[in-house]
């Protein structure tokens, strides 16, 4: 069995590995979908450490995704040197801030931001813990459309452009590379990238979950007056469930700027917040495997859809928008699956282990 497990793990790291080689065959966009899904599933990750570890309904999070992207796209471009002359005197050669300093940088800065919405929200649950972050993530959204006038910061809706690709170990991952005859376009060196970050995000999130902390917020999950009663400084565990999972969408968010090479404030809308959200009840809340595959097929989903909508569209002869084809497609499905898994695709066997007890 143990064997078994140990080949199963092997053939899947190969197949990860080799994956974007055969994506680049059927062009760079099929790559760049891969590309986009590792992101969301570093980001699904990050808010199932709230969701599903803590119990915590956070309809803000995206709110944290955009700060990490703003943090890179200031730290990483021109915009601050063109705006403010003593930036300019002090880096005559411009701010091109290196991974090793934004990504800690962007990841700290989400932490507070998390750490202060979690203050507030102690004492409210549910609905209104919902509202609360929910509004939250529309403040940073306003706020970094706003802050042009009177001192230009964010650039407000034109958003920050000429952000500088990530360079690692003196290899810029905005260029082509050939290795051995083989030639890695700019995406499939990304996908490595992030590939190696939802790794060690799962060792993190998997190390979590056995820990003390990790047990303590279940058990503020399943009942936080018992988990009060029993010693827990419910509290500081919230605090801490805000700021840990916001360290994952702050790092995501510098990542996504990077690759993206801009940034503005219509990609942290209120329904990518929603998105996230549906991918970790979609898969399975609190339950690792079933995280990942839910960022993977609803980040992917529209994508693959946009090749059916197209067809379909074509059999109305055009009397149906495509885009808002491929949107009730993508509902369909997920009505469809949570009707038929209530629980998620592959929820965790642990949760809610105590409501299950209670039934007659």
């Amino acid at each position: 069995m143990k064997q078994q497990k140990i080949v199963v793990f092997l053939l899947a790291a190969v197949g990860l590995l080799v994956l974007p080689l055969l994506l680049q065959s059927f062009g760079n966009a099929w790559v760049r979908i891969a590309d986009m899904a590792l992101l969301f599933v570093l980001l699904s990750l990050g808010l199932n450490i709230v969701v599903g570890y803590a119990g915590l309904l956070d309809l803000g999070y995206v709110a944290f995704f955009a700060i990490g992207a703003y943090v890179y796209g200031l730290l990483a471009s021109p915009h601050l040197i063109e705006t403010f002359p003593a930036i300019a005197a002090m880096f005559p050669e411009g701010l091109h801030t290196p991974l090793w300093i934004v990504v800690p940088i962007a990841a700290a800065c989400a932490g507070v931001f998390g750490i202060l919405l979690g203050a507030p929200t102690l004492r409210l649950r549910g609905d209104y813990l919902a509202i609360v972050t929910l509004g939250f993530g529309e403040i940073i959204r306003v706020f970094l459309n706003n802050l042009d006038n009177p001192v230009n910061i964010t650039n407000g809706p034109k958003g920050i452009s000429s952000i500088d690709p990530v360079t690692f170990f003196g290899l810029n991952l905005g260029k082509k590379v050939s290795l051995l005859g083989i030639e890695f376009a700019s995406v499939s060196l990304y996908y490595y990238l992030f590939l190696a970050m939802v790794v060690i995000s799962v060792v993190i999130c998997h190390r979590l979950e056995l820990s003390r902390v990790g047990r303590a917020w279940m058990a503020i999950r399943e009942d936080e007056i018992a988990a009060k009663a029993m010693g827990i400084n419910t509290r500081n565990m919230k605090l801490l469930a805000f700021g840990m999972g916001a360290t994952f969408g702050g790092v995501s968010g510098a990542m996504f700027g990077a690759f993206q090479g801009f940034i503005s404030p219509e990609s942290f809308s209120l329904m990518e917040s929603i998105m996230i959200v549906a991918m970790v009840v979609l898969g399975g809340v609190g339950h690792l495997p079933g995280v990942i595959l839910g960022a993977v097929l609803l980040s992917a989903l529209p994508e693959v859809l946009r090749y059916v909508a197209g067809p379909l569209q074509a059999m109305t002869d055009g009397r149906l928008d495509a885009s808002i084809l491929r949107q009730l497609l993508i509902a369909l499905a997920m009505i469809t699956i949570m009707l038929m898994r209530p629980r998620g695709l592959w929820p965790s066997p642990e949760h809610g282990q105590s409501l299950q007890g209670t039934k007659p």
